[in-house]
């Protein structure tokens, strides 16, 4: 049961969705491992370390599971499903409906579009959902039972103390140089004029499509449209009406509209739009659409320059903070939540390094103090439009080897995952030898079973 709270997050992070990229069935399948009378087939397995696979291609450096983990997983996720039943946990149906729709969202973006998603599962989204609904039920139960085991442990800074100075010295890790690092994102706004001229340009889209339907709104996306996906999906999306992640003008005008019908242009924080609907069913839909971004002038940046200048004054003097600046002034919907900080890409954390951080952010970051506020910069975002922002240096760390003055953050979330896996071992050992367990002999060599397979010998001892 070594790392047992890591094995469980990885393995409960697959929700047993892979059979929808599945193209081929396993042929000869069996049980390979049981919990009470929730069982589990080899297919799981193959499929599970399968889905994995196909989740990290692009990335470095991920270590895919073995199938004697993946089993490992499979089996502490039936335990937790059978105690959540016998607890009465609840799930709604409405969770389970949300969630499964999150997911075929998710690989519907990854296969290109629905119908390629249908072709290689074999099934309609709407199989698909019936297929998977109790698979996505026990993953939740079995979420809410980890949860009660674990929610309520928190660490306290002694034992942090201790957790870090168990760590031989010469297993701390070393970190280059850090930086935390916050910004206030202003995004000039086209002046009218601009916008109207691009405003018609678009109605001439319009009539265009509406007069040569499907194929021509793809030819005038792929010529005209800014949206950098155009090129992989064609300006194609998967809609549900309750996603809180769109923006809220393109989805209510996406849903007024009728199959095949074009909307207006419509105006949303990523620019104009026209949007076909292809087709609906519910609260879910498949839509094109082209957008176009009016251009901004040098006035328009210049006047936004100006406005940061200003918030840059006030927030010098000390009459107004920081977090408050990006609440009320920000337009960077990535940190706007989260007081401007630029998390790391590897971990979350705020401490980042500079390899991860924009090039034209690098620069103005070498001529400040901890403390300090850079003067407005313009850059160029992803999206290819001229922002305005102003960066702030909060800290910066030397490089060094880990310690607690430094490091606390880091060291505390290693300490509470270790004292919620000695939770969840305990939790095991104590209710592994009240169920029935059985595991296939084709895993006798997965020395973390171990304890699974005495239970399971025990069990069949006093069967007989």
């Amino acid at each position: 049961m070594k790392n047992l709270y890591v094995i469980l997050l990885a393995i409960m992070a697959t929700a047993s969705f892979q059979a929808s990229a599945q193209s081929k069935k396993i042929v000869a399948d069996k049980i390979v491992g049981q919990v009470g009378d929730k069982i589990i087939l080899r297919s799981d397995v193959l499929n599970a370390i399968s889905d994995l696979r196909r989740q990290a291609q692009g990335q470095e450096n991920v270590v895919i599971p073995t199938e004697c983990q993946v089993l490992e997983g499979q089996l502490i996720r039936k335990a937790l499903l059978l105690q959540a039943q016998k607890d009465s946990l609840h799930v709604s149906e409405d969770e389970i409906e949300a969630t499964m729709d999150n997911r075929i969202r998710q690989s519907v973006m990854q296969f290109g579009s629905k119908e390629v998603l249908e072709e290689i599962a074999g099934k309609t989204i709407y199989q698909l959902k019936e297929d998977l609904k109790e698979s996505f039920r026990e993953q939740k139960l079995s979420e809410q039972m980890q949860s009660k085991i674990v929610d309520g442990i928190k660490i306290t800074p002694n034992e942090v103390k201790a957790y870090f100075a168990k760590i031989p010295k010469d297993s701390l890790p070393y970190y280059e140089s850090e930086i935390e690092v916050s910004q206030i994102v202003i995004h000039p706004k086209a002046n009218k004029d601009v916008e109207e001229y691009v405003s018609k340009q678009m109605y001439d889209y319009k009539k265009q499509a509406e007069a040569g339907g499907v194929k021509k709104f793809d030819q005038l996306a792929k010529l005209y449209s800014e949206d950098p996906a155009v090129k992989e999906n064609g300006g194609q999306y998967s809609l549900n009406r309750n996603e809180k992640t769109w923006d809220p003008a393109f989805l209510a005008a996406s849903f007024r509209l009728k199959e095949g019908q074009i909307s207006p242009v419509v105006k949303s924080k990523f620019g104009l739009h026209i949007i076909m609907m292809i087709s609906r069913s519910g609260d879910e839909a498949v839509v094109k659409h082209i957008l176009r971004i009016p251009p901004v002038t040098e006035d328009e940046i210049k006047e936004a320059q100006m406005h940061l200048d200003t918030i840059r004054r006030k927030l010098i003097d000390g009459s107004l903070g920081f977090g408050a600046a990006v609440n009320k002034y920000s337009d960077d919907e990535n940190s706007k939540f989260s007081a401007g900080s630029v998390a790391s890409s590897r971990d979350g954390s705020t401490f980042v390094n500079i390899d991860q951080l924009d090039k034209d952010m690098i620069k103005p970051l070498g001529a400040l103090k901890p403390g300090e506020y850079s003067q407005p910069q313009v850059y160029v975002d992803e999206r290819g439009r001229k922002v305005v922002r102003l960066i702030y240096l909060k800290n910066r760390t030397n490089p060094h080897r880990e310690n607690l003055k430094e490091d606390y953050n880091k060291i505390a979330q290693r300490a509470i995952e270790e004292k919620k896996n000695g939770a969840l071992e305990r939790w095991f050992k104590e209710h592994i030898p009240t169920y029935f367990i059985s595991i296939d002999k084709d895993f006798a060599g997965c020395s973390g079973l171990d304890e699974w397979r005495k239970s399971a010998e025990n069990a069949e001892k006093a069967r007989n």
